[in-house]
């Protein structure tokens, strides 16, 4: 029997990495012949995720799901403070020759082992695609495994076939901020004021577009995503001839985290409120806000009248961090008096556990940045959300759940904010208010369909299902091509 051994190699933000970590457990749980090693590389300002998940691994997996660290003292030329997609191209060019080595060691290891796997291939995340030379070096085929969804993959190569193809300069469309633009695969034409802020960057578009085209050269795409949700992106995709073979996986979420002390008392204050009551207030690992912004989704909640759990976390210092602060005390930020008045039917929190608040019976609606993994895990539990994008791809994802999929209620689509700076523009109370009470109708059209598309996403998983059937059909092509 041929047994492989597929190199995964993940971008290190902690979204990235639980995705393709998860992805790698459905893999080796739904196909004995393969095993991985997944390599593991620190870049600057992004936090791995905590050991305690990584060696959370069941035993039967953990055997054939293994890591590789690449050492901490590789000091790279890389700037930080470079254009983020400039440093982050620059950065994984520069880890070529320390993944090489790490690959090259591996196959050293297998001929001490009897029985040991071939390697297989390599499994890059879209930041990583200069490692598909070091899959070229090794005779083995690379594969993206491509984190966010259908939508934005669809989008992305469509613009660089626009630029490649054609010579069109996209960051143009910053002077078009009313524009629309027809994309293969959607039903409704996408208004550019939702494109991510990389695309209407001189520095930036470039690169990232660079990064879509080099993806060309893998031998296919998995993508966190499964048919039932985006059908259409997925049909176009799949007769796009100039693009690999794709694979709809997922949807693949961490259903089961290590979540700290504070969990218990969350879900005590859960379990005290009526089923589907309450709304949860969440903006992802690197979501917050000033604190004028605070104020207005203070007043909003409180207008509302709607029971809620908010996750409040301070702005990082300039400088310092990316990532949010706790709060010692959050009537520094607070309206006066907002606590004791809304003590009855609200709970403020810092981090939240997520996927625990999201799985609770009281919980009934999301206020939501639209991440990928976010919208995933959302629509697992059924809990329909309310749209209100940061960074990133969010604001596609956002315009896709409200106008394609009428998955979400809009609070904004084209709120954005830089990773390290703020912006000027200030959601008021009243429109948080409305989103919120729409958000929460009991018998709305929107829950209706979440309801359903959640069932879907659930069998998709299931032996026989779309996505199940899908990487099946992944596996025996990595077992057909081992030489």
């Amino acid at each position: 029997m041929k047994r492989g051994e597929l190199v995964f190699i993940p971008f290190p933000g902690v979204g990235h990495f639980v995705s393709s970590l998860e992805m790698a457990k459905h893999l080796v749980t739904q196909d004995h012949r393969l095993s991985i090693s997944i390599i593991t590389i620190k870049i600057p300002g992004f936090e791995p995720p905590n050991k305690p998940y990584i060696q959370s691994l069941p035993f039967s997996i953990s055997e054939r799901i293994k890591f590789i660290e690449i050492s901490e003292e590789h000091k790279l030329d890389s700037n930080p403070n470079q254009n983020p997609v400039q440093f982050l191209t620059s950065f994984f060019e520069n880890m070529k020759p320390h993944v090489r080595n790490a690959v090259k060691n591996l196959i050293v290891s297998f001929s001490d082992q009897p029985d040991s796997p071939t390697l297989a291939g390599i499994v890059i995340d879209m930041f990583c695609t200069a490692m598909i030379d070091v899959a070229d070096e090794f005779g083995v085929p690379s594969y993206l495994f491509f984190t966010s969804g259908a939508g934005i993959l669809r989008l992305m190569v469509h613009l660089e076939t626009l630029s490649t193809d054609q010579n069109k300069d996209i960051t143009k469309y910053k002077d078009e901020p009313d524009a629309e633009l027809v994309v293969p695969g959607f039903v409704k034409p996408l208004p550019v004021k939702v494109f991510p802020d990389t695309l209407l960057d001189k520095v930036a578009c470039p690169l990232l577009l660079g990064l879509f085209r080099d993806m060309r050269r893998t031998k296919g795409f998995l993508v966190n995503t499964f048919t039932e949700l985006e059908s259409t992106m997925i049909d176009s995709l799949a007769k796009d001839n100039s693009i690999p073979q794709i694979y709809p996986v997922g949807p693949i979420i961490n259903r089961n985290p290590n979540n700290d002390q504070n969990e218990i008392n969350i879900v005590t204050w859960l379990d005290s409120q009526p089923s589907s009551s309450v709304v949860f207030l969440c903006f992802g690992s690197r979501g917050s806000f000033n604190g004028e912004q605070v104020k207005e989704i203070a007043m909003g909640l409180e207008r509302s009248g709607v029971r809620f759990l908010w996750s409040l976390r301070k702005q990082p210092q300039k400088g310092k961090s990316s990532e949010p602060e706790e709060y010692t005390d959050f009537n520094e930020v607070l309206p006066e008096g907002f606590l004791d008045r809304t003590s009855e039917i609200g709970k403020v929190i810092g981090w939240a556990p997520q996927v625990t608040v999201l799985a609770h019976s009281s919980v009934g609606g999301f206020v939501s940045h639209c991440g990928w993994n976010s919208t995933l895990e959302s629509l697992w539990f059924g809990v329909p959300m309310a749209t209100w994008p940061l960074y990133a791809e969010q604001q596609i994802n956002a315009f896709m759940l409200v106008n394609e999929f009428r998955l979400a209620v809009e609070i904004k689509l084209d709120y954005r904010r830089g990773l390290d700076e703020g912006t000027t523009v200030i959601v008021k109370a009243e429109e948080i208010e409305v989103g919120i009470r729409k958000l929460m109708e009991p018998r709305n059209d929107v829950r209706k369909r979440v309801k359903d598309i959640s069932e879907k996403g659930k069998k998709a998983l299931l032996e026989g299902g779309s996505s199940y059937s899908s990487l099946c059909r992944f596996a025996n092509d990595v077992i057909d091509n081992i030489t």
